[in-house]
């Protein structure tokens, strides 16, 4: 059963999918041999293709240079479903990785934007090192638009560059800074701006969540003690994220309600006698964390 049935929802997902992420490793076989390389096979697709088709738009982090594995997802999702993404990402901090977005056409279809997030350095150069966005924009965050229903909303998808916590503050700063100003102004326009992705957030409270947060960006109620990870023992970690901005005199910028959140643990369906290590190269590291959002009465017609 999908996850939004009615014409007046939609749900988004992150997916973090895996060690390996989706790249050209794929073993054409339904299950790869031990001896086998890559792990990952055609009956993982599948898995990862029936948790992708719950939702109506997904951002995937990590798809790298060869897309046979994307390309197979996309096969098993059937032709009712489209993607938009990045080029690859080069030097050793990009990883060769890309920014993508997967989305049900019968349920969500782009609206026109897509672009690549670049903050200029000289708004702030007494605040900002010059060579501070060498680590943050190691993959350049990734913003495109959609249209469901009438309602347009733009989802900005990040992974931020994992290095100590202190090179990180202020380019999480200067992020929220900058969508913060970029959700004001889209709401002149009645869309809506979310950011999902991977923000190496360690815990609450600590410097780095508090500079995600600095300008109001919000996490989605229900994630704040959810596990991120399949190896995470507990729920203080906070790598991965959706949020938005929510002012605290007049309520949230988004006309979408956020009516629920969660993530989904795959791992006891799945694992059999996969160790989890095995398990995150085959399906993911990260579990997907998803919100689902309604859409005004007003915006259907």
């Amino acid at each position: 059963m999908r996850l939004c049935q009615r014409r007046s929802w939609i749900a988004t997902c992150l997916s973090h999918p895996g060690t390996s992420a989706l790249s050209g490793g794929l073993t054409k076989k339904w299950e790869a041999a031990p001896a086998d390389s890559p792990k990952r096979d055609f009956s993982d697709v599948v898995l990862i293709a029936e948790m992708v088709s719950r939702f109506d738009v997904v951002g995937v982090q990590e798809v790298r240079g060869d897309l046979r594995a994307l390309r197979y997802l996309l096969k098993a999702l059937g032709p009712e479903w489209g993607f938009t993404l990045t080029d690859v990402t080069k030097g050793d901090a990009g990883n060769n990785e890309r920014m993508a977005f997967l989305f049900d056409t019968r349920r969500v279809r782009l609206s026109g934007l897509a672009c690549e997030l670049v903050v200029p350095v000289e708004e702030d150069p007494a605040a900002i090192d010059p060579d501070a966005f060498n680590r943050q924009f190691a993959r350049t965050p990734y913003a495109v638009s959609f249209l469901s229903a009438g309602q347009t909303f733009i989802l900005v998808t990040l992974h931020v560059d994992y290095g100590s916590s202190q090179e990180r503050i202020d380019e999480l700063r200067a992020i929220a800074e900058w969508l913060s100003a970029w959700a004001e102004q889209e709401d002149e326009w009645n869309h809506n701006l979310i950011a999902l992705g991977d923000f190496n957030i360690d815990r609450r409270g600590d410097p780095l969540y508090d500079a995600f947060t600095s300008t109001g960006l919000t996490p989605a109620p229900g994630l704040s003690d959810v596990p991120r990870t399949i190896s995470q023992s507990g729920k203080d970690k906070f790598y991965d994220q959706i949020a938005w901005f929510v002012d605290a005199s007049k309520g949230p910028l988004l006309t979408l309600a956020c009516t629920t959140a969660g993530t989904f643990d795959f791992v006891p369906i799945v694992q059999g006698a996969t160790d989890l290590v095995s398990l995150s190269w085959k399906i993911s590291d990260h579990y997907p964390l998803w919100g689902e959002f309604a859409i005004p009465a007003r915006a259907r017609v």
